[in-house]
């Protein structure tokens, strides 16, 4: 039988701190990319606005998660105006 997941970075993961960082990350990769469809922008003007690369802007875009920190991600969805906040509970 197989074990149903909550979610499909439980599936992959089975350490639950590196399975929470990666549901922050690939919230924020959603987000973020999201924004970033709406603007009418060449990856290298959207690498300008983001302070990064083009082939950073590129690996964003593909949803590479892997190739992003997720300290890196919420200095890009500040520099795109969205407001970045975590709630902790028990």
């Amino acid at each position: 039988m197989t074990k149903p997941f909550d979610n499909v970075w439980d599936a992959l993961e089975d350490d639950p701190v590196k399975q929470e960082n990666l549901k922050l990350r690939s919230q924020l990769m959603i987000e973020i990319n999201a924004v970033l469809d709406k603007k009418a922008q060449t990856q290298a003007e959207m690498a300008q606005l983001l302070a990064t690369t083009q082939p950073r802007i590129s690996a964003l875009r593909k949803g590479k998660i892997n190739n992003f920190r997720l300290d890196r991600l919420v200095d890009f969805a500040t520099r795109l105006g969205l407001s970045v906040s975590i709630s902790v509970a028990a």
